[in-house]
């Protein structure tokens, strides 16, 4: 609900759920009510470049206020994760390919850090009937970080849109951050908490793998 709060506050170009009440405790379980944002998201595949530009311009573009830093997670020790506990127990076709993608990714050059939703795409966007953006759901991995990640995400709607959607370095690093296992799966290491079941994570990769070398 901080989160929210201060996202909300920010001032972006576009709605987001506001909290309407505090947080009520009902046993081991809580829960508050948050306000409701019209509209649906996309199909996988489908978007239009100017809105889906207009969107993540809105998150770059946003001045990251004491607020917002104090609210943020700010991503930590992943590349330890993938590097130690990750690629070492892709199968050995993977191993070597894995190094390099990480290679790349942390020979990425240094950005100013942005709010990133880290979780763009599906129904966490949410258009009306005439493709305008009302709004964005769903805040819950937030974060400050390189706005490309957030590219990446919105690559739901086609890397062809993107392209159009974003200018040359940024279509380049989301493309880096995405083929680092898939941009979903790097979203679940980047607060650099040990993995509760590495094994399941490791299949989940290696599918995203096989299935994207075909």
């Amino acid at each position: 609900m901080r989160v929210l709060r201060a996202i909300a506050g920010a001032g972006l170009p576009f709605a987001v759920p506001e909290p309407l009440t505090p947080v009520m405790t009902f046993g081991d379980r809580a829960a508050a009510a948050i306000s409701w944002i019209p509209g649906a998201g996309w199909p996988e595949g489908k978007g239009d470049p100017r809105g889906i530009g207009e969107l993540l311009a809105g998150l770059r573009e946003l001045p990251l206020t004491p607020e917002l830093r104090t609210v943020l997670s700010v991503p930590r020790g992943w590349a330890g994760i993938l590097a130690d506990d990750v690629i070492p127990r892709l199968p050995e076709k993977w191993r070597d390919e894995g190094r390099r993608r990480l290679d790349r990714a942390l020979a990425l050059e240094p950005v100013e850090v942005a709010l990133v939703h880290a979780d763009l795409g599906a129904e966490n966007v949410h258009w009306d009937g005439d493709g305008r953006l009302i709004g964005v759901l769903d805040w819950d991995l937030a974060l400050a970080f390189d706005p490309a990640l957030d590219a990446a995400c919105m690559a739901w709607h086609g890397w062809d849109n993107i392209r159009e959607a974003v200018d040359g370095t940024t279509f380049r690093r989301a493309q880096i951050w995405d083929a680092l296992f898939g941009v979903e799966h790097l979203v679940a290491v980047l607060d650099g908490r040990p993995l509760a079941n590495v094994g399941s994570y490791v299949e989940h990769i290696v599918a995203w793998l096989e299935r994207n070398a075909e």
